[in-house]
């Protein structure tokens, strides 16, 4: 439980059972009073750690009118949906959540994570036959001989000894293409609900603002709605805005635009590359990975996160997953076809909980905070993802740029949610955002530790996902010192990408197969400011793809045995 405190410092709580253990550390946000972890159903013999939110808790209670409820806790509904409904209540669920249930009566257990991944899971196995489940690596590694990513969308159930999906939407066989015309009041209708649902606290809170299109859009909608719910009866209706950036970053200037917008109380935290550099041990001891993009992206939301914290906000609202529901990269300009357009969104969405969904969840996790993602709400993926794709496609011939149907749903010229020019700005990814001298300076630095032999012997070293950059090699150097075993580095995916695509995109353009970078500034003749091709693979072992894939919330931490189950959450 230890090395899960920094997830949840406002309470512990420990249950055993026979040879299961629960273990839960608590990040109180909804009813901090009485919602200590863990909870249970009415005669106690029900028992369940979660993290993440319910939103949909109230209705459900209502459908459960015969049970007596003993907290005002979100997550106590699960306990008692378990006993109407069996393993099948699952996709009642409307949220962000992880969580171990614990059936003393025959001391069976099931596990399930939400259908993105939006709070991270694992899955270990000790020699004698015990189940482990925890929200991050770091609780199971030296108990388990062998552990991996919980995946989204699944339950564990030890009666049926494993792992099945309940989360089976249309999209996800990729094969079916949709063909629901385009309607932006119904995308406008069931993005503001999936904002203002997450506006259920009873804590400060605030909204993470960098200026780009999907933050500002989640800001502009918060702020619209904040009136009328009970966080502003609690805490007052002025939307607290946060962003972080470099001195001078194109993230700054458009945070604060859009700030005076909305009239949020906004707060600009600076780092220096210095900064960053001195933290990356850190970001990756918390986020667990060696992916560049990840490790990027992370280390300005760490830094940040921790100053969000110090002013007492302990949950934030967040953008991501619309680059991936929407086709928001900018390599999306050479989608060839709305087919492959779709199949490259579909396998975006699948993979987030290794990237954006990780990065967001254990960079503000480390410091006590939550991060919430409306675009990854299910009745909204479902809505956008069922939009003939063609509609989604790049086509600046008519004026279409990247996620132009989502800037066309809110581009309301009676009542504007946000000025033109920030509705219509380029895609900027995070990592580059804060500032283009934080990705060379990252590079600069990786260089000084890492010498051209070392990087040519990196097959020999890292025979898993061979970094093929100094940048990447300095990352995976640093995550083998924290996470040796063999089952940690398995848990980071690999591959070409450019511009944070998935290595199928790479076959998009013929040319990127010398330039594969994960930073958006990869994307030759798109990006208003690309790398110049003269410097493109400069960093790279000739004749290789770059080690990564593309771009990438907070699990109370849990721990599960079928025998030893322990949930650190």
């Amino acid at each position: 439980m230890v090395r899960l405190r920094h997830r949840g410092p406002d309470w512990s709580g420990l249950y055993h059972s026979g040879h299961s253990f629960l273990a839960h550390q608590r990040l109180a946000i909804v009813d901090p009073a009485s919602g200590d972890q863990p909870l249970y159903n009415e005669d106690r013999q029900i028992v369940v750690t979660v993290n993440g939110e319910i939103y949909n808790h109230e209705k459900l209670r209502e459908q459960l009118n015969s049970h007596k409820f003993h907290t005002g806790s979100d997550c106590e509904i699960v306990a008692h949906l378990y006993e109407d409904y069996g393993e099948e209540f699952v996709n009642m669920l409307d949220g962000m959540f992880s969580f171990v249930l614990l059936d003393t009566r025959d001391q069976s257990f099931i596990a399930a994570r939400d259908a993105f991944g939006i709070t991270p899971l694992y899955i270990g196995w000790g020699h004698d036959g015990s189940v482990w489940f925890a929200s991050e690596m770091k609780a199971l590694h030296d108990d388990c001989e062998r552990f991996e990513l919980f995946p989204p969308g699944h339950i564990y159930s030890s009666k049926q000894g494993g792992l099945r999906r309940w989360y089976s939407p249309p999209w996800y066989s990729e094969s079916l293409i949709p063909s629901t015309p385009y309607d932006p009041l119904v995308l406008r209708q069931a993005f503001e609900k999936a904002v203002i649902k997450r506006l259920m606290t009873d804590v400060p809170f605030g909204v993470l603002l960098s200026g780009g299109l999907d933050s500002s859009l989640v800001a502009a909608v918060a702020t619209r709605h904040l009136a009328d719910t009970n966080a502003a009866r609690q805490w007052g209706d002025k939307l607290h805005s946060f962003c972080v950036g470099l001195q001078g970053s194109p993230d700054l200037k458009a945070g604060k635009e859009v700030a005076e917008y909305l009239g949020t109380v906004h707060h600009e935290f600076h780092f220096t590359v210095q900064d960053g550099i001195d933290a990356i041990e850190d970001v990756i001891y918390h986020v667990e990975t060696y992916d560049v993009t990840t490790i990027r992206a992370s280390t300005p939301m760490f830094l940040m996160s921790r100053k969000i914290k110090s002013l007492g906000v302990k949950m934030v609202l967040s953008g991501e997953g619309s680059d991936e529901i929407f086709g928001g990269y900018l390599y999306f300009h050479k989608a060839p076809n709305k087919q492959e357009l779709h199949q490259e969104t579909c396998r975006k969405i699948k993979a987030l909980h290794m990237y954006d969904c990780l990065r967001a969840n254990k960079s503000t996790s480390a410091w006590g905070v939550e991060a919430r993602v409306p675009f990854l709400d299910k009745e909204f993926v479902n809505v956008a993802m069922d939009i003939d794709p063609q509609w989604k496609m790049v086509k600046p011939d008519i004026g279409r740029i990247e996620k132009w149907v989502l800037r066309r749903a809110f581009d309301d010229e009676q009542n504007p949610y946000l000025p033109k020019h920030i509705l219509y700005r380029q895609k900027e990814q995070f990592s580059d955002g804060v500032g283009y001298s934080w990705i060379d300076g990252l590079k600069s630095h990786a260089a000084e530790h890492v010498t051209d032999t070392m990087l040519g012997n990196a097959k020999y070293i890292f025979p898993h996902n061979t970094p093929t950059t100094k940048e990447a090699y300095y990352y995976r150097m640093i995550f083998e010192r924290f996470y040796p075993q063999n089952a940690a580095r398995l848990t980071v995916p690999g591959g070409p990408s450019v511009a944070c695509s998935t290595a199928k995109a790479v076959e998009w353009d013929a040319a990127w197969a010398d330039n594969l970078d994960p930073s958006g500034r990869a994307a030759l003749g798109v990006h208003a400011s690309a790398y110049q091709e003269c410097n493109a693979g400069a960093d790279k072992v000739p004749g290789n793809g770059f080690a990564t894939i593309f771009g990438h919330m907070q699990i109370k931490d849990v721990t599960v045995g079928a025998r030893e189950v322990v949930i650190k959450g």
